[in-house]
């Protein structure tokens, strides 16, 4: 497939300048809670920070801004998807969840704070991102009900018909033969939703309807599913390219590569990278950013493939 605006596009320096502007945001939201005060905001802080790659709520001011939003009208709403994912993580974490005692490298909450304080941050940060979108900097930033769009948008996906239902899923699967259809039901609503409710609302905070939400809404679907099916092949592989001796598969885990194999998850990748391009297509040059972050996405679970 060729695009060029999105292979000419430096992509490192675009993410590192919107990550840089959602930490000092979050920084300056979390400020408020004192990190000395209390052992919870110390645990909701350590969720938060060090942070990761940022993608969703980069995803939110991308297409905030190719609808013709600013970054300092988008970012709180960026903000509250990113404290919705930071909640996720500390909850995925936990020993009845996912039981990883790592994230990014580090000790998870729960191995510092132990599992009740971990459960209780990420509650705070689940709260926090409501009463950030339903606060004045929000508020200024776009229509009142603009506003109420979007915390609908983002509870719906982080609910029970989002990442929580698939997380609930994910869980009944575990040990079981998983079949194709389930697998993707997780992916989708397990971090397929926010992936698109991130899109979503950034095009939402600008105004963006008709048409150009639907394109946006279908990148999104195709970006979330593919991120989850690129995580499911560098698990599978020990965090590489090429398979390693021991995998998420092994570990009962309803993977895309423990159904279908990697040949087929890769291929499905691919399709996935198409259609997401292929929804974008009509922004031409405006929409490189989006288009380099898919590639991207795919590119780490493809080996040779161009980003």
């Amino acid at each position: 497939m060729t695009d060029p605006a999105a292979h000419s596009f430096d992509l490192d320096p675009y993410l590192r300048r919107q990550c840089a502007l959602v930490d000092g945001a979050l920084e300056s939201y979390l400020a408020g809670y004192p990190e000395t005060a209390q052992t919870l905001y110390r645990a909701m802080r350590r969720g938060v920070f060090p942070g990761g790659k940022r993608v969703r709520p980069i995803l939110t001011l991308a297409a905030g801004e190719l609808c013709g939003a600013e970054a300092a009208r988008l970012l709180p709403f960026a903000c509250a998807v990113e404290l919705i994912h930071a909640y996720s993580l500390i909850h995925d974490d936990l020993p009845a969840l996912d039981d990883d005692d790592f994230r990014r490298g580090e000790p998870a909450v729960h191995k510092i704070f132990g599992d009740g304080m971990a459960l209780l941050a990420g509650d705070g940060l689940l709260t926090e991102a409501f009463h950030l979108l339903s606060g004045g900097e929000a508020l200024g930033a776009a229509a009142p009900q603009t506003v109420v769009t979007v915390i609908r948008e983002l509870a719906h996906a982080a609910g029970a018909l989002g990442l929580v239902g698939g997380q609930a899923l994910d869980l009944e699967a575990e040990g079981k033969n998983a079949d194709l259809a389930t697998v993707e039901m997780i992916h989708v609503r397990k971090t397929g939703a926010l992936i698109l409710a991130a899109v979503r609302i950034g095009a939402l905070v600008a105004g963006a309807a008709g048409p150009d939400l639907a394109r946006l809404s279908r990148y999104g679907e195709y970006l979330g599913l593919a991120f989850q099916i690129a995580d499911d092949i560098l698990d599978s592989h020990g965090g590489k390219t090429e398979p390693a001796e021991t995998g998420a598969s092994e570990l009962r885990k309803a993977t895309y590569p423990s159904v279908v194999g990697i040949a087929a998850a890769r291929a499905r990748l691919e399709e996935l990278l198409r259609l997401a391009l292929s929804a974008i297509e009509p922004y031409g040059a405006r929409a490189a950013f989006l288009a380099a972050i898919a590639r991207r996405t795919v590119g780490r679970a493809m080996p040779g493939h161009g980003v």
